[in-house]
């Protein structure tokens, strides 16, 4: 239906928005490829030779993996890219632009379009998604843009999605939209999304904020373990979060993962008014000497002390910090029962974890009770996306088990 509508009727902007996984990028491809054979009718029309179109994702790398390789897939077309790392296809100039900061401005600013492909564009910069719609200045020139839900407030939302204007068009996705997932694949990811605004966005598609308690899916009686517990699980990997803090708490965590993939907290060391150099860096050895030379996955805002840590021989690195990833990863192996914690052993992680809430206004927790949760989510995160020790095999395998 929304495919046959927007090859017949006309319009300026469509947006595909909703929840992951429900063919929305899929839909958009194929309406770029019909979108490109349009506008090279069009562009010759006029006798344009060389009709220029804006592709843009969040980085060119999103481009690469959610639409170019997709197209190649389905339909073995092959891209060859020029020194400025665009393309043409069906004779039409695909210029590729990054949209997430302001610095790609650069890309498209001054250029006549006849079009453009927006992907992911929640996550754009404002200011570029303007400039692209802006450059869009050719003869019929249409814009396509695919996205997940954000937060209620999103300018996305508000200025085009909920807009009167006659020239947008928007359709909102639910994963039961998505015929082609088998049956086992939906029932997987309902069962692993997180409850509350994961479930919200990525089940349902709804643009919600975060509401009550982060990690809402922890249960006590779940994912608790004790030490006697530990010593009977054999560990393939060990590594650890470091969270810097003098009036708030510092936070080492040790954590573990199996052989099935589980992850477990096993040692916190969580404290106020400590030195890096005189207190830390001793706690960090005592870690290695027990469980090797594993890496330490370090908060980058004070990069003094990651140097510290490495010029005290320790495995030092720069965490991904990356925050709702982060959450949404950990999140996620709770609800999945692949999250266990030194319950007993673990009393700053006790008291966070039901204190730490999202902030009620924007799309973060608030930034109070996290210490401990934030080095856990430092040392999870960039085990599965950073970790030299993964596969690339084990590691896409991950990926996926997250939905990411």
């Amino acid at each position: 239906m929304i495919y046959k509508r927007c090859v017949n009727d006309d319009w300026f902007m469509l947006i595909n928005h909703g929840a992951k996984r429900t063919g929305k990028t899929i839909l958009n491809n194929d309406l770029f490829l019909q979108e490109l054979i349009r506008v090279k009718e069009i562009a010759s029309s006029q006798d344009i030779e060389k009709p220029m179109y804006i592709v843009s994702g969040a980085t060119l790398g999103t481009i690469q993996n959610n639409i170019l390789t997709e197209i190649t897939n389905k339909y073995g077309i092959q891209f060859t890219f020029d020194k400025h790392n665009n393309f043409t296809l069906f004779g039409v100039y695909c210029v590729q632009a990054g949209h997430s900061t302001i610095a790609h401005l650069e890309k498209i600013r001054g250029m006549t379009a006849f079009g453009a492909y927006i992907n992911e564009a929640s996550l754009a910069n404002e200011q570029v998604f303007d400039e692209i719609k802006s450059r869009c200045s050719g003869e019929g020139a249409r814009i396509l843009v695919d996205t997940n839900p954000d937060n209620p407030e999103h300018w996305l939302l508000k200025d085009y999605i909920q807009s009167d204007a006659p020239g947008i068009i928007s359709y909102s996705f639910q994963l039961d939209d998505n015929t082609f997932l088998s049956e086992r694949y939906r029932k997987n990811i309902i069962e692993t999304t997180p409850s509350g605004m994961f479930t919200d966005r990525n089940i349902y598609g709804k643009w919600v904020s975060g509401d009550g308690v982060v990690y809402a899916d922890f249960n006590k009686e779940k994912h608790a373990v004790t030490k006697e517990d530990l010593a009977k699980i054999k560990m393939v990997r060990y590594f650890c979060g470091v969270d810097w803090g003098y009036e708030h708490f510092g936070s080492i965590v040790v954590v573990g993962v199996d052989a099935a993939g589980n992850y477990y907290v096993i040692e916190e060391h969580a404290h106020q008014h400590l030195d890096v150099e005189k207190d830390w860096v001793p706690i960090a050895k005592k870690i290695v000497a027990k469980y090797g030379n594993i890496p330490f996955y370090c908060d980058s805002a004070r990069p003094e002390y990651v140097v510290k840590f490495t010029k005290n021989k320790l495995n030092a690195i720069n965490a991904n910090k990356k925050v709702m990833l982060g959450i949404e990863s950990v999140a996620t192996l709770i609800k999945s029962n692949k999250f266990y914690v030194n319950y007993d052993e673990m009393p700053r992680f006790r008291e966070e974890i039901y204190k730490y809430v999202w902030h009620k206004t924007l799309d973060e927790p608030v930034k109070e009770f996290d210490d401990v949760l934030d080095s856990i989510r430092y040392a999870v995160l960039s085990d599965i996306t950073l970790s030299n020790r993964t596969p690339k095999k084990e590691k896409y395998k991950a990926l996926q088990l997250l939905g990411l």
